[in-house]
């Protein structure tokens, strides 16, 4: 991000700050999304986010920081809103549709493999905590460094390598899982 465009931001220049809105919001939609996986606390999140830079850019020290600064914010409600979804869905019933998601779009043709395999990367990432889902995506998606991820989230760069560490784990061993032939799961004859 523009170091100039952010420093006339902290100093209430709004369509700085809008160019800012403008360059920062789609990557940080994307994070959220990826984190929350839906669509609309993923919105939600994201303009708690962009409240909160407008809110707290005149105390950012360093405005060479400011895209981890912006993930974090944004991370923090992402991680609020999985809380409080929680809270209000105790239960999904197996075999409906979870809040957020409808029916495949018939318009698009995939592969039924890749659905099959998308699918049962969904299902392993469900399985990974908040923290453990935030990491994965600032170091996998967005492609931050583990140390920046960890400034990111503000959280010790150990955390940061552990939660990946645990996360790839819990990753791995539910994808292989599915590649295991339906044989080798029941009992042996």
């Amino acid at each position: 991000m523009d170091r100039a465009l952010i420093e006339q931001a902290q100093r209430g220049d709004k369509d700085a700050y809008d160019a800012i809105v403008r360059a920062v919001a789609p990557r940080l939609y994307r994070v959220a999304h990826r984190i929350v996986r839906d669509f609309d606390a993923a919105q939600d999140a994201t303009q708690l986010g962009l409240v909160a830079i407008w809110r707290e850019l005149p105390r950012l020290r360093d405005p060479d920081k400011f895209d981890a600064w912006a993930y974090q914010l944004v991370v923090r409600y992402c991680l609020m809103e999985l809380r409080s979804r929680r809270r209000r869905l105790s239960v999904v019933p197996d075999g409906g549709f979870e809040e957020g998601r409808g029916p495949l779009d018939p318009s698009r043709a995939d592969d039924s493999r890749e659905v099959d395999r998308r699918d049962e990367l969904e299902r392993a990432f469900r399985l990974l905590t908040e923290e453990q889902r935030a990491v994965v995506v600032l170091r996998h998606y967005v492609g931050l460094s583990v140390a920046e991820s960890a400034e990111a989230l503000g959280i010790p760069t150990g955390t940061a390598a552990s939660r990946l560490h645990y996360a790839t784990r819990v990753l791995r061993a539910a994808l292989e899982a599915n590649d295991r032939p339906a044989a080798m799961d029941g009992p042996v004859a």
